[in-house]
Formats: structure tokens, sequence, C-alpha cells
């Protein structure tokens, strides 16, 4: 049965509010079966362990700051068909958050403590994003899920060899993000100018020095 009720500004900013606090603590609920879950769960040494940990943590935030852009430029996208890309794409994102989250729980760790932070600022951007246009909107997504798909790839190449179900995990995720950018530029989306893309990169990479350790 559709849903005809009417929310008012406050209802719709509470349930924003909600949304950002289930998804920077870790209570977002997967549509999806984790690939990691087949993989044996073998013994690593605390050191490896405590690095794949790390690398999960900083996947998860990453999660956290797209479900954040995504949701963002949902809330003001003019088209229709825009949106319904976006919120598509933040629904996957929210898939990525709940493996990650479990996989932490396996190795004995938590996501950042950070992520409301990260949340909210991604948050902004997104809508700041959103109000150029959709244009810029799908251009976002490109540049974001580009960025995301080559730091999963670094990770791929770091993480410990027997830890196979982050790889599985991984190596999932990557290929959504691959797809995801794909399906924003056969959109429509716009080359993002410079400097934002290095600007991206380099809050990604403050990002990720902080999620690896807190």
């Amino acid at each position: 049965m559709t849903d005809k009720r009417r929310y008012s500004p406050i209802d719709r900013l509470i349930m924003r509010a909600q949304h950002g606090l289930d998804t920077s603590i870790g209570a977002s609920v997967a549509t999806r079966e984790n690939p990691g879950k087949p993989q044996p769960d073998v013994e690593m040494d605390p050191v490896a362990r405590k690095h794949a940990a790390g690398l999960m943590r900083i996947n998860h935030t990453g999660e956290v700051c797209a479900q954040a852009l995504y949701v963002g430029q949902a809330a003001v996208a003019r088209d229709e068909s825009t949106r319904s890309h976006l919120l598509a794409a933040a629904q996957e994102e929210t898939d990525h958050l709940a493996w990650c989250n479990d996989r932490l729980v396996e190795l004995d760790s938590k996501p950042s403590l950070f992520n409301p932070l990260w949340y909210a600022g991604s948050y902004a951007i997104g809508v700041a994003a959103g109000l150029r246009g959709d244009g810029w909107n799908l251009g976002f997504v490109v540049e974001t899920e580009r960025q995301v798909e080559a730091h999963l790839e670094e990770h791929l190449r770091t993480l410990p060899a027997e830890d196979l179900r982050s790889r599985a995990i991984l190596e999932t995720m990557k290929a959504d993000e691959a797809r995801h950018a794909d399906q924003a530029e056969a959109a429509g989306a716009r080359k993002l100018p410079q400097p934002l893309p290095r600007l991206m990169a380099l809050s990604s990479s403050i990002m990720k020095a902080i999620a690896y350790r807190l």
C-alpha cells in the first residue's frame, strides 16, 4: 500500500536526523546478503587483525559519507529521475554500511567515533551540490564513486591475504561503486572542474587517516 501521509518540515527534519544517527552508529540493515558470510572467518595475528579492522573502519566511514552525500543531493534534486538514481545508489550504500559494520563486529572493533561529524559535513556538501543542478549532482556521484573505487583497490592490495571475508565485501563494493559511476555518467553527469576533485581527495585522505585509528 502506498504511504499517502503528508509530512511537515519538522517531521522531515526529524526523519533526516534519525537517518543520520542510524547511519553513523552502524544501525543500517542490508537488503542483500553479506558477500563475506560464505567465506571462512580465519584466525589472524593481532597486527593483521588490527590492520584489517582499520581498513574496514575507513570503508564504513566512506559509506557513511556517501550515504549522506546522496541523501543530501536527493533532498534538493529537481528532476525525479535524478532523485531516483541518487536514492537507489544510497540504498546500495546502506548495504555496504551494514556489511562493513558486520565485519567490524567480527573483528572485535567499532565504527569511527567521528562518523556523526563526517555525515553532517557530507550532507551539507550534498545539498550544496544539488542546488547547483542535476548535472552537478551526478558529477559529484561520478567523482565520489571513482575515488571510492580507487581506495577500495588500494585496500584490496594491502588487506591481509587470509582475510577472505573482508576481501569478498570489498570486491562487491568496488563493483557496485563502478556501476554507480557508469550509470551517473550515462545519465548526463557534468565533469567537475578543478580544484573540486583535488579538494574531495584531500578531505578523503584526512578522513582515512583519522578513521583508521578512531
